[in-house]
């Protein structure tokens, strides 16, 4: 049976999460091995010594210590027990060491969240001493996360080389920049206010350095993914590969796509009188997603009604201000820092205001529209 196994972990019950964290790290030397989720930690596993620990806030304080098998499932010997008990009481789960990531049916629901609104929960730690906004709290049902992410303190980032388990993840920056480094992606750059990159699923990369004030847009897919780190792994990596597809066969294969808006090009957009600034990223996902930054044609006037046939529409306010409207959704008005998630099916328009720059993203890339 031994052969089976993989890993093993030892389950402990840890209300205090970030403590304990600090603990097993700052002074005993455990190293982080996974993370999740990364905007509010409510699980990690760590690992030194021969020894690995899975520590879990979730879990009832004072529940038994717990001896978890990660083990390849497929090749086990039928009919034995997935969980077993040793003889001094200690009990043992076998569990499946790659698990498949999980796409949680999607929930179709407007969602409004405004700049400095405290129902939606503000600003909570998160991974690597990040700070998170939640701009879906409901998460469309498991299906979807977006994150306003802020680094207060400029300098180097106490990040690690790691991974995410995941469909789709893409990193807008909102404000100050970022140095960041790829998997088979040269060497580190500087990502800048308005620049975009596309996380692939499970390239290796790092945070390596920020300004002071930096503020990101993450957005992923399913909203609940693993975060592994890879110590085996020193970035930047020798080969220069821009065209390697990540994530087969799971999705088919990404590549890793940067956008700078420095050179971008703005071309006409989905509704009359906008236009728009692509980010690549529908061609690197093979048309899984889109990413662009909309803006209002000079001397033209947007306000037609539409409705969208697709996954997942989501739209931040960068700069100035939009009227929403819509006899299901209400009339709104949101400006920079306000966002929305616009369920399918929902008839809507959008009125911009001088100056309107909105963040655009999509699942499908080429968003189904109704007209009317």
């Amino acid at each position: 049976m031994t052969g089976y196994i993989r890993a093993a972990q030892i389950r402990l019950a840890c209300p205090d999460l970030e403590a304990s964290l600090r603990f097993y790290t700052d002074k005993l030397g455990f190293s982080v091995e996974l993370v999740m989720p990364a905007d509010a930690p409510s699980l990690a596993v760590v690992s030194a010594h021969g020894l690995s620990l899975r520590l879990e806030a979730a879990a009832p304080a004072g529940t038994a210590v717990e001896l978890r098998l990660l083990c390849d499932m497929k090749t086990l010997p039928a009919g034995l027990a997935r969980e077993l008990t040793a003889p001094e009481g200690t009990r043992v789960e076998l569990v499946e060491a790659e698990p498949p990531v999980e796409l949680p049916l999607a929930r179709q629901e407007f969602v409004l969240v405004r700049l400095g609104d405290k129902k939606a929960g503000g600003w909570g730690l998160g991974r690597a001493g990040m700070e998170y906004r939640d701009l879906i709290p409901g998460r469309l049902g498991g299906r979807f996360v977006a994150s306003q992410i802020r680094i207060r303190e400029g300098g180097p980032v106490g990040d690690w080389v790691h991974y995410h388990r995941i469909r789709f993840q893409m990193i807008y920056c909102l404000k100050g920049w970022v140095r960041l480094v790829y998997e088979d992606q040269g060497e580190p750059f500087i990502l800048n206010e308005g620049d975009c990159v596309l996380q692939p699923p499970e390239i290796r990369h790092r945070v390596l350095e920020s300004s002071p004030g930096l503020e990101v847009i993450e957005i992923g897919c399913p909203a609940v993914h693993e975060t592994y780190a890879d110590h085996a792994m020193t970035l930047p990596t020798p080969a220069l590969r821009p065209d390697r597809r990540f994530g087969a066969p799971l999705f088919g294969g990404q590549r890793f796509a940067r956008h700078m808006a420095a050179s971008a090009v703005w071309s006409p957009w989905r509704l009359d009188g906008f236009e728009a600034r692509d980010t690549g990223i529908g061609a690197a996902t093979g048309g899984l997603a889109g990413v662009r930054v909309v803006r209002p044609v000079a001397g033209r006037s947007g306000g037609a009604s539409v409705s969208h046939q697709g996954e997942f529409q989501f739209a931040f306010v960068l700069k100035g201000a939009v009227m929403l409207e819509g006899k299901e959704l209400g009339r709104h008005r949101l400006s920079a820092g306000d966002c929305c998630v616009i369920p399918a099916g929902v008839a809507h328009s959008i009125t911009p205001e001088p100056g309107l720059e909105m963040l655009d993203v999509t699942l499908p890339a080429d968003l189904p529209l109704s007209r009317g």
